[in-house]
This record gives C-alpha cells, structure tokens and sequence, in this order.
C-alpha cells in the first residue's frame, strides 16, 4: 500500500498507522489443528485462522461481534441450534454472547479470517 500525499493525517492518527504482511507473521498454535495470526488496534481484531480436518472444535462465547469471512475450505458453524455451512467468499455474522464453533467439512483445511469488535487483545499477546 502507497499512501499519496493528499490531506495530511492528524499526529495521533500518524501515530497509530500500522501496516502488517500477512506473509511474514508466524502461525501462532490455538490448539490441535487450529492455528492463528493476528492483528489489530485498540478498538479491532483480525485474526485469519487456519483448521486442519478433524481439528478439535469447542462451542464457545465471547463479549465480542464476529464477522467470519471464508477464504478456503467448507466449514459448518454450529450457531445455537442452527447450522450454516460456510465456502470460499462466505461471510457471517456472529453476535455478541452467542453460542458457536466451526467444524471443517472434508479434507481441506479452512481458512478463514475473523473480524472481532470490540477488539481482542489476548489475540495480540
């Protein structure tokens, strides 16, 4: 990303910008067969996630607002007592304090990348 010269940014905004490669961030484990990188700020967190065929799922909830964006492989999310089941370009919404977990369908490995509102620090650490 080039930035251009155009309307200057405001010191604390100059200060905050960050800018990351994917590429270059390691994969962080999170348990048997999910692994994660992330990013973030104070107030967002992306996190890309990587699940590995017979990974072990946890249905789970947290405070946060989750955006999930496929980007390879088919996952079910198991959403309270529905099911969506989720391909490349698929994208859900998850809100705060609701039930959830994905497990991957076949033999690919799934990625997808998250989007967590208010931010997840503990993804950072």
């Amino acid at each position: 990303m080039t930035l251009t010269p155009s309307t200057p940014l405001p010191p604390e905004a100059a200060a905050a910008l960050h800018s990351v490669d994917w590429s270059a961030l390691e994969w962080q484990p999170v348990r048997r067969g999910i692994e994660r990188k992330a990013f973030g700020s104070d107030h967002v967190t992306l996190a890309l996630h990587r699940l590995m065929p017979g990974h072990e799922p946890r249905p789970h909830a947290h405070p946060n607002e989750q955006v999930m964006y496929i980007l390879a492989g088919v996952l079910d999310v198991h959403v309270d007592d529905r099911i969506v089941r989720l391909g490349p370009g698929g994208l859900l919404l998850i809100p705060p304090n609701v039930r959830h977990y994905g497990v991957v369908v076949g033999d690919e490995p799934v990625l997808n990348l998250d989007v967590f509102t208010p931010a997840r620090p503990e993804y950072l650490a």
